[in-house]
């Protein structure tokens, strides 16, 4: 009887300790920045990409995607993007959709141009690079071989 007990203490403690493990690596996870200022991007498809997604510079979380709508009258995506307000971009700083790895989730990279001009809060980052479709590279990728193939003729 006395192991039983023993057993039931010791599974409770474990799943305690196993809860706030999970709380924790889901808190620290999805960490948002909460002071910052807002900048726009807009995008020709931005596939992979969600509010909350994280926005990088240098593999390094400075934000964070905001909201995404779609303009009506040019029909691009737009992201609005909250970065930390320690970090001051240049006018002419490149945003990209990268994914992490080759089925891993998209973040959007910053990449800091040379420009002295700063981005101002509700500035627009004109210079962007849209999410890459793998579908549509690799579909390249087999039937551009094929037409090579078959405009060699033996000779």
């Amino acid at each position: 009887m006395r192991n039983n007990i023993a057993e039931s203490i010791l599974g409770a403690i474990v799943l305690i300790i196993s809860a706030g493990i999970l709380m924790f690596a889901y808190s620290s996870s999805r960490s948002k920045v909460h002071q910052g200022y807002d900048l726009i991007a807009r995008f020709d498809r931005i596939d992979g990409i969600l509010v909350g997604n994280d926005v990088r510079l240098s593999g390094i979380k400075i934000g964070n995607i905001k909201k995404l709508i779609l303009d009506p009258k040019t029909y691009m995506a737009v992201a609005t993007l909250t970065i930390d307000d320690k970090i001051k971009l240049p006018s002419d700083t490149l945003a990209e959709i990268i994914s992490e790895s080759l089925l891993g989730n998209k973040y959007m990279a910053l990449v800091p141009g040379g420009n002295e001009d700063i981005l101002k809060p509700g500035d627009e980052i004109t210079h962007t690079q849209s999410s890459v479709n793998l579908e549509s590279l690799i579909g390249q990728m087999i039937f551009g071989k094929d037409e090579k193939n078959d405009s060699i003729s033996p000779g």
